[in-house]
């Protein structure tokens, strides 16, 4: 009997991975770079020989999410960027935005990918924003030559946050005490277990300051990526309200109210933004692509080899947002509550 179970298990194992191998083969023979292999899928025909590349940005943006190829989001997107500006094919990237934003890191490595891009080869790039692009969404938005929204997309949540959860009440009840020794006075500043009358002042303003400053880099951002002057068609491109610092100040907006303010340049759906993208690089038609890296042996075994850390968890009774203590977020006040 164990020999049986042992047969079919290896029969059902060895043809899962003449399948992976059959997988792997298949997408390496489409085409490879030297930041991997790369199938390109269509989207949309339209006989033409220009291409638009569709690259997506979907989900909360952090440094810790990985896709099936084992990338993290950031250097995801760096490839798809990369592989659009090798292809003398593609005229024009189409970015398509649905998230509440993230981590502020990652959000500007992305804004960096986006800005880099534009300023090496002369490919426009179009903002689409989805049914949510706020706060850190929003950022990564900025830089792009154009931004289409949807009149009830939700943008905006111009703003920087860091939060955490105090729980030292809740170890006082159970008896837990903590034991510090640390090396200066602000060392355990962000510590959980602080009693909240030893947070001093000075604490709270070397918080502070670090968020201003990182918030005034967002605004910098902003002012710089909307800038007419820099992009294809100033006369056409919607310029920032005089007031416009006036709603940065952490409130979500609709993509009416975001068009009001000049935060965005038009609102429309994927098609708009598609004319947009030929019509700013200048090409009467385009097939809409985009770039995907196919499943092979290494992923595979990759995600075999994972095994969960051993934590200890504590149920508060709620569902908290998987954020990074002690980090600081680009993020929509939607998803912090």
């Amino acid at each position: 009997m164990w020999f049986s179970l042992f047969l079919v298990g290896s029969l059902l194992l060895g043809g899962f991975l003449v399948v992976v191998l059959a997988i792997g083969s298949a997408g390496m023979s489409l085409g490879s770079s030297e930041t991997g292999y790369v199938e390109e899928a269509t989207l949309r025909d339209n006989d033409s020989k220009n291409k638009i590349a569709v690259i997506d940005l979907a989900g909360l943006i952090a440094s810790f999410s990985v896709d099936a190829s084992g990338n993290n989001m950031v250097e995801s997107i760096r490839r798809q960027f990369k592989w659009a500006r090798d292809d003398d094919n593609v005229k024009a990237v189409l970015f398509r935005i649905n998230s509440p934003g993230g981590e502020v890191l990652a959000s500007d490595h992305i804004y960096e990918i986006i800005r880099d891009f534009q300023d090496e080869c002369e490919k426009p790039v179009v903002a689409m924003m989805g049914a949510l692009a706020a706060s850190g969404g929003y950022y990564v938005a900025a830089p792009c030559n154009w931004i289409v929204a949807h009149e009830l997309t939700i943008t905006g949540s111009i703003g920087v946050i860091m939060q955490g959860y105090n729980l030292r009440n809740l170890m006082d009840k159970v008896g837990v005490r903590p034991m510090v020794f640390k090396s200066g006075k602000y060392k355990d500043m962000l510590s959980y277990d602080k009693l909240e009358e030893d947070i001093t002042p000075e604490e709270r303003q070397i918080v502070q300051d670090l968020i201003d400053e990182t918030f005034g880099r967002f605004k910098k951002i902003v002012r710089e990526g909307r800038n007419l002057d820099r992009r294809n068609k100033p006369d056409d491109g919607k310029a920032l309200a005089d007031n416009w610092e006036d709603y940065a100040d952490g409130r979500i907006l609709s993509g009416t109210q975001a068009l009001g303010q000049g935060f965005v340049d038009e609102l429309g759906d994927l098609d708009t933004a598609t004319d947009q993208a030929m019509s700013l690089a200048g090409i009467p038609d385009a097939d809409l692509i985009q770039y995907r890296q196919p499943l092979n042996l290494a992923n595979l075994f990759q995600l075999f080899g994972k095994s969960e850390a051993k934590e200890i968890k504590i149920d508060l009774g709620v569902d908290l947002p998987k954020l990074k203590s002690g980090r600081l977020y680009f993020l929509s006040p939607l998803l912090l509550y």
